[in-house]
């Protein structure tokens, strides 16, 4: 990952560029794995606001009123797989793109390109929706409400998908909705990796405390990136949410689901986003610093 090495605060000299080979090992996977595990304990409780508005074009109060009368025991349901999934997805996130950086800059010596950035991030992108798919859509399952007393618990999801035939087990079970999944999380990473390095760097230049940087750089980029998918992920809850062929929608007609029941507004398909900007800002911003640090100050 590029780095500047830049004065101490207070000092007005300027900041000398240097670029740092990304390097093969398990370092930056180990990294990433903590810097998610750590943010996402933070932001659980948030996370599961927007999706309960995600899932019913609830407001704010109507969602937490909703978790409220389900009870405390029931508010934290379902957050072991966000944990172990995003901590999985730190680990591939930040590994996968430090290394595919590794391949695609290894005959260059002067500083990353942003088609570099922007190619191995989508592959980082791509790699994580393969083996996460799967943890989202139970998560989803999990924290919709009207799934409570279907299913009770992880394992009685999981005897439903057995429950099908090996390929349906996959599409419809497992990996229902990969597609967008894929498009989402691609975009989202290559977009996160080709402006984090170089947002922080500028924002160095401007002597400001070591670890404010990278938190802002963090927050902005996760805000705007998870705005600008934001419809996609309301699309994705929705898609995998549904159980059983008799739930289960096609494409067009969960595009068509999704809008009727957000009023056909665009406003309504946004409910949620104003905890969307807070949750971003506080995971991508804590992320993104805590990384930077650990990258900084261990072995």
């Amino acid at each position: 990952m590029q780095k500047e090495v830049g004065t101490p605060p207070g000092n007005t000299g300027k900041v000398e560029q240097k670029r740092d080979k990304p390097s093969w090992g398990s370092r930056s996977y180990n990294v990433g794995a903590a810097s998610c595990f750590l943010s996402t304990l933070a932001t659980f409780p948030i996370y599961k606001t927007i999706f309960r508005q995600q899932l019913h074009a609830f407001s704010i109060r109507e969602a937490v009123r909703q978790l409220t009368q389900e009870g405390l025991r029931k508010f934290y349901r379902g957050v072991f797989p966000p944990l172990l999934s995003k901590t999985l997805q730190g680990t591939l996130m930040f590994g996968t793109y430090e290394n595919c950086l590794h391949i695609l800059s290894s005959q260059s010596s002067g500083p990353y390109s942003l088609g570099d950035r922007y190619t191995a991030g989508l592959m980082s992108g791509v790699s994580e929706a393969l083996v996460l798919a799967p943890f989202e859509r139970i998560q989803n399952i999990l924290q919709d409400g009207r799934k409570n007393k279907r299913f009770l618990t992880t394992r009685s999801i999981l005897q439903e998908f057995h429950s099908y035939a090996l390929r349906e087990r996959l599409l419809l079970g497992y990996y229902r909705g990969l597609g967008l999944i894929l498009v989402r999380n691609s975009l989202g990473s290559s977009l996160y990796f080709s402006l984090k390095d170089p947002l922080r760097d500028s924002l160095s230049e401007r002597g400001l405390p070591h670890w404010l940087p990278a938190l802002v750089s963090g927050s902005v980029n996760g805000m705007l990136i998870c705005l600008f998918l934001y419809p996609l992920s309301v699309l994705i809850a929705n898609v995998q949410s549904q159980v059983g062929k008799q739930e289960m929608l096609h494409f067009p007609a969960s595009v068509t689901a999704v809008w009727a029941k957000h009023g056909r507004r665009v406003g309504l398909l946004y409910r949620g986003g104003s905890l969307l900007i807070l949750r971003s800002c506080i995971t991508w911003g804590l992320t993104t610093a805590i990384y930077d640090f650990l990258q900084e100050n261990t072995v």
